[in-house]
């Protein structure tokens, strides 16, 4: 992750209200409830408002890959879309690498659009009378790119999503997964600095969403970038995230990181979302380790700050000796060594 100190977003008191005049709404009810925003966001129900976003505020780092989540009807799609300005928002901030696009002239917006911001969605959107290499190629096609430099940027990206040999197929001949990896790369192809990805693997089945988030994280690894990932699945956003958002009833609720949102939930609103995880897949020894003075015990299996809790106990269950196992008669009938005991209970994310 950079160490830049301007954040690639920045959302300061955002709003998204819906309804007639709301910017002009918005700023009576906040001027009403003295800038209390929960009495406003009442008030503005009260008068047949929907107030989708209420005073956001967040910033994404550079390289960071920021979730938001929350339940159908949270506002975090909604959130998203303004922040890419598909939405003007009501009230409030944006920020895009230091600049405020809100306001912005439609010209201005265009051209981040197309030269700064990528976007996957949901449902993929590709041309059905397009190949794969010219779908992906076609935002370049927009940009006035040249033919030939357009497919050799389309052929780097196809590569880089594991599509090799599909140049020449039309979307109706690939799978749902395939189709969603094309959507990626024509996300990529003017290799934009900021990417949203707004619930991109929800529509496939498990096993393929769990390959996409593999090969997504692969990718992310390579390209670093700046990322706000729209997602309802806790498991999704643990897995892929830096830092979470959880949105309620067009707030956000928390800010965390995957341990902080797991061990630390602010409310029973977070807690439920976690309650069914395996905390030991995402906490780090770190977030409970006492600190000391570094002086090491007899027994040193070796733990880092990193580890997962899960990986700390299998480490040490590895210096302990193998223990007898007793059937019902209480004969010994065989033995188990209690590394894998502690390795059977860890689940494999590959």
């Amino acid at each position: 992750m950079s160490t830049s100190d301007t954040p690639a977003i920045a959302c300061r008191n955002l709003w998204q209200v819906f309804g007639p005049s709301a910017d002009k709404a918005l700023t009576e009810a906040l001027a009403r409830s003295g800038g209390d925003t929960n009495a406003a966001a009442a008030d503005l129900r009260a008068l047949g408002y929907i107030p989708a976003v209420q005073d956001a505020s967040f910033e994404v780092r550079e390289g960071e890959l920021f979730v938001i989540m929350g339940l159908s009807g949270s506002g975090k799609s909604t959130l998203v879309r303004c922040i890419s300005q598909l939405l003007p928002g009501t009230g409030g901030e944006i920020r895009i690498d230091g600049e405020n696009v809100v306001g912005a002239s439609k010209q201005k917006l265009t051209e981040l659009r197309r030269r700064k911001l990528g976007m996957v969605f949901q449902h993929f959107g590709l041309f059905p009378h397009m190949t794969v290499a010219e779908n992906v190629a076609y935002p370049l096609k927009v940009q006035g790119v040249g033919r030939k430099e357009r497919r050799a940027r389309a052929q780097e990206v196809i590569s880089l999503v594991g599509l090799d040999g599909r140049e020449e197929s039309f979307p109706r001949q690939l799978s749902g997964g395939q189709r969603q990896r094309v959507g990626i790369a024509r996300s990529l192809a003017v290799n934009p600095d900021i990417w949203f990805l707004d619930e991109p693997f929800s529509a496939l089945d498990p096993l393929i969403r769990r390959q996409l988030q593999d090969e997504f994280l692969r990718i992310q690894g390579s390209l670093r970038k700046s990322i706000v990932f729209i997602t309802h699945d806790i498991a999704e956003a643990l897995k892929l995230a830096d830092r979470i958002a959880i949105m309620r009833d067009g707030k956000i609720v928390q800010i965390g990181t995957p341990t902080e949102i797991v061990l630390q939930p602010v409310d029973d609103y977070v807690r439920e979302f976690s309650k069914d995880v395996a905390k030991g897949r995402h906490a780090r020894v770190a977030s409970v380790m006492q600190a000391g003075d570094g002086t090491r015990g007899p027994d040193d299996p070796g733990l880092t700050t990193s580890m997962t809790l899960d990986a700390a106990l299998a480490r040490c269950m590895e210096l302990y000796q193998p223990v007898p196992v007793r059937d019902a008669s209480g004969a010994i009938v065989g033995t188990v060594n209690p590394s894998d005991l502690a390795a059977a209970l860890q689940v494999d994310d590959a």
